[in-house]
């Protein structure tokens, strides 16, 4: 059983930044790919970012290509997202989720997903 608990949400102006943070309880956190997705009231979760397990591999939605970076410390079983220049329309819930394996976009092939954080940027 993965446990998963994301912080570093909050409200923030337009053109600001956020890095939001995820830990993980398991103990072999190393062999998960892990993945920020979000959800904006009345919106599908929609997919953010995923890292493979060494973090050798990462990849963006378009949305957020260039404003948004993934990150994970194995060490500290954290996974972490900086996320830049932020738009209104980042505004949702996000969620951090772990699969075994490789990475995928496809919110259902994730295993594991935390409680989310709210963030809010106002224009």
């Amino acid at each position: 059983q993965v446990q998963l608990v994301e912080s570093g949400g909050g409200l923030v102006q337009a053109g600001g930044s956020l890095r939001l943070s995820c830990a993980a309880s398991v103990r072999t956190f190393s062999m998960y790919a892990m993945g920020w997705f979000r959800q904006a009231p009345g919106k599908e979760r929609e997919f953010v970012a995923t890292i493979s397990w060494g973090g050798g591999s990462t990849t963006y939605a378009d949305s957020v290509k260039g404003r948004f970076t993934i990150s994970r410390d194995n060490a500290a079983n954290m996974v972490y997202m900086q996320m830049n220049s932020l738009k209104p329309e980042d505004t949702a819930v996000y969620y951090c989720s772990a699969r075994r394996g490789g990475t995928t976009t496809r919110p259902e092939e994730y295993d594991y997903w935390g409680q989310g954080t709210q963030v809010t940027v106002s224009s």
